[in-house]
């Protein structure tokens, strides 16, 4: 069995950056703890607008700024920004843009309204971080994408950039948010999800209303592995009807030993068939 040398997170919590969940701290210690299994790892998230810049000392990637991206007819530019954090020799990048983080909370606002965009915010973060990869040229094996912010990650790797040399090979893990949100999916859902070959078909058939129930599916359908944060019996069973191979939670102290092998099987699934033709 070969190893997943190179680990992509994407992530859309990560402490000390913002406030202590589940999600944060599975976003900060899991990528050390694969780190320090010999793995190559980069991290995205956010770049909320809750995160103070000066206390984290963040500082915008020129190179890697400044194309559009655009999301149901609207340009909106891409700003990257980097920090590190020390103590587990890791560099953390940054998707930025005004429009969608600026100012502005996680998934809901001081009223603890959800923001009507967050599909917006979600598409563009995940074509941000694919866009980025490219331009860094670097080619993960696994793309591990934690919390509804990264669901459109995986339909994006298996369709419109699917042929793109960055992610040809890699394989997509998909780990659903646990937040109770309740906004409905937005009607303008098309013209966001759109992008090359990836249209709206993808949500056909997810039967959910309301969007984050309906990313954490979307997330599932196109993913090739499942790593759960914590038990969900509807979603367990939805992947287990499509077939995919899945890890339930497990400990920080477990990161490394569970994650490391798991991202191992699924890199290697197909790959002995393929290597025979």
């Amino acid at each position: 069995m070969t190893k997943a040398k190179k680990i992509l997170f994407v992530t859309q919590e990560m402490l000390p950056f913002v406030p202590e969940t589940d999600m944060a701290i599975m976003g900060r210690y899991l990528p050390q703890a694969v780190q320090e299994k010999s793995r190559e790892i980069r991290s995205f998230m956010p770049k909320w607008g809750i995160i103070n810049e000066r206390r984290n000392q963040l500082h915008e990637v020129i190179r890697l700024s400044g194309i559009n991206i655009v999301v149901d007819d609207t340009d909106h530019p891409l700003v990257i920004k980097v920090a590190s954090i020390m103590a587990a020799k890791m560099q953390i990048y940054f998707i930025d843009n005004d429009d969608f983080f600026m100012g502005r909370k996680m998934a809901v606002n001081v009223d603890g309204e959800e923001y009507e965009d967050n599909a917006e915010r979600a598409a563009f973060f995940a074509r941000g971080v694919l866009e980025t990869i490219k331009k860094l040229k670097w080619s993960p094996d696994i793309i591990h994408c934690l919390g509804w912010m990264s669901s459109f990650l995986p339909l994006y790797v298996k369709t419109a950039y699917a042929e793109e040399p960055s992610f040809r090979d890699c394989k997509v893990i998909f780990t659903p948010s646990t937040q109770m949100l309740a906004a409905p999916v937005p009607a303008n859902i098309d013209g966001i999800i759109s992008y090359r070959n990836a249209t709206v078909s993808a949500i056909r058939g997810l039967g959910e209303k309301k969007l984050v129930p309906m990313l954490n599916k979307l997330g599932i359908k196109y993913a090739d592995g499942i790593g759960f944060l914590a038990e969900n019996e509807e979603l367990t069973k939805f992947a287990e009807g499509l077939e995919k191979p899945y890890l339930q939670s497990v400990s920080i102290e477990s990161f490394g030993i569970s994650y490391t092998p798991f991202y191992d099987t699924i890199w290697n699934t197909g790959r002995v068939e393929e290597e025979e033709e």
